[in-house]
């Protein structure tokens, strides 16, 4: 197919460029703009143009690019009026555009309603699929769409964090898993990682210690090492001892970081976990939530030769895992109540409709409110993982 050809052969920055001009001509569009979505989740901005600008910059919450992205669905604007009885008049339908369950954007066209069959849509949906897959790589090659996704300039330190992470969100069969940091553009240390293979899900969450490039550098050096034992094949206990020696290694006990390992057998569900630290797992089943009692184990790099004992414990279908950093269930009201304390159980309730994907931004949202202000004093991280067997 065109379109496809086109992503494959276009520079990298001109991805945009070439798509509209193969839409163009096999689909007789009359318009196309792809957006993606800033660090922060909230807006959609246009991968082509002043990065800095608010042209073009639409809602990724509301209105009907909002309602694909949110959905992760294409979306058809209706004809009102004696516009809708005309079949040459142009319908706007906007696509998800995503990478294997991460959404990173929207793609938008202007097509005459005399086309736009339920087959074109079908095929647009694809298309979209596929430039998410083109952007990824292009990501390698040129920055133009990382700047595109950004409302304002990070922190070095968060530059350093952001290229950590894996992605906002991942589908498989077995789960759909989704994360989030928050402040977006100038985090401290927390993070997240995943890792997939045919046999298992790994997924690491860390609580940073510190702030600023030293935070990052820590962080950084932690979530490394533990990639280096895990792609050496180690297992769980082993990836946490290694991670343990690098960072006691560089800091002799100073600094440390709390991590939260856990390891899924997709064809069982039975996970393997380390708990080295702050960092907690929520579990919703069959509508009650609660805090699975884990052994707590020292954080990793506080002190030599630390040996790891992995715990297990065993996930069912329909059940929902949160994963949060201190940020969250430590943060205080104005009034000085915890939010651990009441409202936590009842937001982590509360988003039981919305996918993983959208959970950590809503629970996020809901934690700005308690605090009563949008600037908290420390990052705060979710991610949460929808279990099916």
């Amino acid at each position: 197919m065109a379109a496809y050809r086109a992503l494959r052969t276009a520079a990298p920055h001109g991805l945009p460029g070439a798509l509209r001009a193969a839409l163009t001509r096999h689909y007789a569009v009359h318009g196309v703009e792809f957006r993606l979505v800033d660090y922060a989740m909230d807006a959609l901005r246009p991968a082509e143009g002043d990065a800095s600008g608010d042209a073009g910059v639409v809602s990724a919450r509301t209105g009907p690019a909002g309602r694909a992205f949110g959905s992760q669905r294409p979306f058809v604007e209706p004809l009102d009026g004696p516009a809708g009885a005309d079949p040459s008049a142009l319908l706007t339908a906007h696509l998800p555009v995503s990478v294997r369950g991460n959404a990173v954007g929207v793609l938008t066209v202007r097509v005459p309603r005399d086309r736009l069959t339920a087959d074109v849509i079908a095929e647009l949906g694809e298309i979209a699929e596929a430039l998410g897959h083109a952007v990824a790589v292009a990501d390698r090659d040129t920055d133009l769409y990382l700047r595109a996704g950004r409302t304002e300039r990070l922190t070095l330190a968060a530059e350093m964090q952001w290229q950590l992470l894996p992605g906002r969100s991942v589908s498989r069969p077995e789960f759909d898993l989704g994360g989030h940091l928050e402040p977006a553009y100038a985090i401290r240390g927390d993070v997240f990682d995943w890792s997939t293979s045919a046999e298992h899900l790994t997924l690491t969450v860390i609580n940073g210690m510190g702030e600023g490039i030293e935070a990052a550098l820590l962080t950084n050096l932690a979530v490394n090492a533990l990639r280096n034992a895990r792609r050496a094949g180690l297992g769980l206990a082993e990836q946490a001892y290694l991670a343990d020696q690098a960072v006691y290694g560089q800091y002799r006990g100073v600094a440390y970081v709390s991590a939260l390992l856990l390891r899924f057998e997709l064809a069982t569900g039975l996970v393997t976990v380390i708990d080295a630290g702050s960092p907690r797992m929520w579990l919703r089943r069959r509508g009650r939530v609660e805090l699975p009692p884990f052994d707590a184990q020292l954080p990793l790099g506080m002190f030599e030769d630390t040996e790891y004992r992995p715990e297990r414990f065993r996930v069912e279908p329909g059940d929902r895992l949160f994963f949060l950093s201190d940020g969250v269930y430590d943060a205080a009201s104005p009034a000085g109540e915890r939010y651990e304390e009441k409202a936590l159980a009842r937001a982590l309730s509360s988003t039981g409709l919305l996918p993983p994907g959208q959970v950590p931004r809503a629970v996020l949202e809901e934690l700005a409110r308690y605090r009563g202000g949008p600037s908290p004093e420390d990052d705060a991280m979710v991610v949460c993982l929808d279990w099916h067997g």
